[in-house]
């Protein structure tokens, strides 16, 4: 099969890529973009250790064909961080121990971030609706509910007391920041 010029915008920066149009958007990045944060689970879609967000919207980049993504704003784990400050969701995942072997917690992150984004007040309910695609064999996701309620109830704060190392956000800027480097 003939390759294709498939062009998007990965983590604020534009991306040329020329490949076989039947690979996914999860092999691209991680195979030709080296951006090895997202994770293959399961490759049907079921788990959500994949999940990016395109276009503001979460998806399982193991199911999204990558001419799907042309002149699409892809974002991946590695661009929630704003100038080298973790996200703040990121940084609740930490204070309140929301991870343990780590497989899961890139999706987890990238549909804590869009649950946040879509609903900067988001009731507990609400955040497990949000996590809902997500699936994590190690914890009983209680503390990964606990970090994102902790972040749309303002209460997030760094370990030592201190404001979280993510810089002050309205509710209106929580979207994922993007930080790239070439």
């Amino acid at each position: 099969m003939a390759k294709t010029v498939v062009q998007f915008t990965l983590n604020g920066n534009p991306v040329d890529v020329y490949t076989e149009p039947f690979r996914t958007l999860l092999e691209v990045v991680r195979d030709d973009l080296g951006l090895f944060g997202s994770k293959e689970g399961c490759g049907t879609g079921d788990c959500g250790a994949c999940t990016m967000i395109v276009d503001g919207k979460t998806v399982n980049s193991c199911l999204v064909l990558i001419p799907e993504v042309q002149q699409a704003s892809v974002v991946t784990v590695e661009g929630l961080a704003v100038n080298g400050h973790l996200h703040p969701v990121q940084q609740a995942f930490i204070d309140h121990s929301g991870l343990q072997c780590g497989f899961c917690i890139p999706g987890m992150l990238m549909s804590a971030a869009a649950t946040v984004q879509d609903n900067p007040d988001a009731t507990e309910e609400e955040i497990r609706i949000g996590l809902a695609g997500n699936l994590c064999r190690c914890t009983g996701y209680d503390k990964i509910v606990k970090a994102v309620l902790a972040v749309t109830q303002g209460t997030q704060v760094a370990p030592a007391g201190e404001a979280a190392a993510a810089p002050s956000r309205g509710k209106e800027d929580l979207s994922p920041v993007i930080m790239f480097q070439e």
